[in-house]
């Protein structure tokens, strides 16, 4: 019989202290002046791609993990340092996923290069995906993709919504209707490459949180590109829509690809925030003296602190089980990738709340990080599908019933 452990391997212990050391030598000091500022944090992103943490390479390593646990142990200890700065440097990986989930080799070699240009000038991609009427309603998708035969050219016209990294980026992934008459089966995900016209993003959203992070909504009036900036050959897109229109069932659609890859390593992100605080609440609480004491004799805070923990913990353990159960193929029949993420967002926005009440009037001060990890914390339970998104898809797989 094979032997159960959890414990990491070497070269996940490495990873973990690798990027935690970038973090806090790193991230956190300067994750206050980001914040302020607002900004992407540019020479921040260059420091990561210097020491081999923004590229291809390092997420191809993750990814190559047989247990699937590289990636939320990386993601976890870089968003403990910062989310907003986290996601300036992983927020490319969502494009890249959506590549890597849909594109052909060729489209790989091509595109995801471009994703993070170079060491001294590094680059930053977008996967648009949300719309004004379309966020957790992804089959009302109004974004319209139009092959003109004529030229070999698709013709992409719309609006997304909330782009991390939209009008920055060098390439940006935007999924689009083929056939607005099938849904969210009538889709389908092209790559804009760098420069093309009618791609235009005309200002940047400002937020609550994850502020050295840039969001925009992006603007698509007819742009065209390229045959082969469609993800995927278009003879397989053919072959897809005629399969819906008979009323065969489908493998799935460009969007969902994507977000079932990822979410458990957003639940890592979010983790990461729930950590700080918690870290730092409890050793405040060892050295904050009220009534002659330190406030962690008090039963209410010391109680506080061991749920936090608890919750961090469990919430750890999902998030890993739905990796590993991703990398190695096996399904996700009770929505374990969605549980997973969904415990993960609620326990950062808990575990964070806590913190500021444990270090009271000093906690709603920006003189001390909780303020910044509480505003941060609510984006997990909002974006790549919110809570309630996420219960949706967790109650249907278990009931196998169309809830809605």
């Amino acid at each position: 019989m094979a032997e159960f452990s959890l414990d990491l391997n070497e070269e996940q212990r490495d990873l973990r202290d690798w990027v935690h050391g970038f973090a806090a030598e790193v991230v956190r000091p300067a994750a206050a002046e980001w914040d302020a500022r607002e900004e992407t944090p540019w020479p921040i992103v260059q420091e990561a791609a210097k020491v081999g943490l923004y590229g291809f390479e390092f997420l191809a390593t993750c990814w190559a993990d047989p247990t699937g646990l590289s990636l939320p142990i990386a993601s976890e200890e870089l968003f403990w340092g910062d989310a907003g700065i986290g996601m300036s440097i992983f927020g490319t990986s969502l494009a890249v996923a959506a590549i890597f989930g849909a594109g052909t080799p060729d489209q790989l070699v091509e595109w995801v290069p471009q994703c993070f240009g170079t060491v001294d000038e590094p680059a930053v991609a977008a996967f648009c995906t949300s719309e004004p009427e379309a966020g957790s309603d992804v089959g009302a998708m109004r974004t319209r993709a139009r092959y003109d035969e004529a030229t070999d050219e698709w013709v992409l016209s719309g609006q997304k919504a909330y782009a991390t990294n939209g009008g920055i980026a060098a390439v940006h992934v935007v999924t689009a209707s083929v056939d607005p008459t099938l849904g969210s089966r009538g889709q389908a995900a092209f790559v804009v490459p760098p420069g093309t016209p009618g791609l235009a993003a005309t200002r940047k959203l400002r937020k609550l949180g994850l502020r050295a992070s840039h969001t925009a909504d992006v603007f698509l009036d007819d742009v065209r590109v390229p045959g082969r900036c469609l993800l995927g050959e278009k003879e397989a897109l053919d072959e897809r829509l005629a399969r819906a229109r008979s009323g065969q069932r489908a493998a799935g659609q460009a969007a969902m690809r994507t977000f079932e890859l990822s979410r458990p390593t957003v639940g890592a992100q979010a983790l990461g925030v729930a950590r700080a605080a918690y870290e730092y609440a409890l050793d405040y609480a060892k050295e904050r003296v009220q009534f002659g004491r330190p406030i962690i004799a008090n039963q209410a805070v010391a109680f506080a602190l061991a749920d936090m923990r608890t919750e961090i913990d469990a919430a750890r353990l999902l998030v890993w089980r739905a990796s590993w159960m991703g990398r190695n193929n096996r399904p996700f029949t009770a929505g374990e990738g969605s549980m997973s993420k969904l415990k993960a967002g609620e326990v950062a926005v808990s575990v964070t709340e806590k913190a500021v009440q444990l270090l009271g009037g000093a906690g709603f001060l920006r003189d001390h990080p909780v303020e910044r990890w509480y505003r941060d914390a609510k984006i997990y339970t909002i974006f790549e599908g919110t809570s309630e998104i996420q219960r949706l898809v967790v109650s249907r797989a278990i009931s196998g019933v169309q809830i809605r």
